[in-house]
């Protein structure tokens, strides 16, 4: 089937609302071809860039969520950190223009203080640039972590508690959502996770909690439409009762 008639097809049953992707595989991609780890991500950022062009023109989904840098990824070595970050900056500078163009809004989620100052302002103008668009709302996780979310926003509520503003009869699971750096973010609805590993290494943990997760052993590099298409194919022939008994 091409991929024209697969989308036809897909467009005919359930879109997912929000894709978040843990983009897994670089270094073993680059391992694999004697290369090294910073030519993997190198392709891996061509992959994102296909990614997001595909869901933007296609219409496949509102809400895009790419793990690009983890609170943990901070423990890499120093070189590697830095080409990422490098990696990151250019990546939005060389592609805003495009990005505003098409409608998309570009969001970071995350530890923004720990970012170096160049990365910071780069995030910064795409997401002022990019403010009003509203085909895709593309959402960069950076230095970002689902436990520091959690904690984020019991920190808040505990400061809240002792301010007068918040009482323990008060907190619940919307509040808590509330008080979270990802307010505002819708729940997941389904996640892809490359590279054969099968877990969600700390990603949108809140967020992920009766997502569908697809994983795949194609490495983040080599990840492509029709691998795209094979997720959201999986997704639409699942039965979502969310913990409730379907009658």
């Amino acid at each position: 089937m091409s991929l024209r008639n697969e989308l036809d097809q897909v467009h005919k049953g359930p879109l997912p609302h929000h894709v978040a992707v843990v983009m897994d595989g670089n270094g073993r991609w680059a391992a694999a071809r004697g290369l090294p780890r910073v030519e993997g991500h190198r392709k891996g950022g061509e992959a994102a860039e296909r990614l997001i062009r595909f869901v933007t023109r296609e219409t496949l989904c509102e809400h895009l969520t790419l793990f690009a840098f983890s609170t943990e990824n901070w423990e890499r070595p120093p070189e590697e950190v830095e080409f990422l970050m490098e990696l990151l900056g250019e990546f939005l500078a060389q592609k805003l223009g495009e990005l505003a163009d098409a409608g998309v809004r570009v969001e970071a989620i995350g530890q923004h203080d720990r970012l170096p100052p160049v990365l910071a302002e780069e995030v910064r103008r795409a997401e002022h640039r990019t403010r009003d668009n509203r085909r895709l709302f593309l959402h960069v996780a950076l230095s970002f972590g689902g436990r520091w979310s959690v904690v984020e926003a019991m920190r808040k509520a505990v400061q809240q508690s002792v301010d007068g503003a918040l009482r323990p009869e008060d907190v619940d699971a919307a509040c808590v959502h509330r008080l979270m750096p990802t307010a505002g973010l819708p729940d997941v609805d389904l996640v892809i996770r490359t590279g054969g590993e099968q877990r969600l290494s700390n990603f949108l943990l809140w967020e992920a909690a009766y997502a569908e997760l697809f994983f795949t052993p194609v490495l983040w590099p080599e990840f492509d439409e029709a691998t795209f298409m094979r997720a959201v194919h999986a997704y639409q022939g699942r039965q979502r009762n969310f913990g409730k008994v379907l009658r």
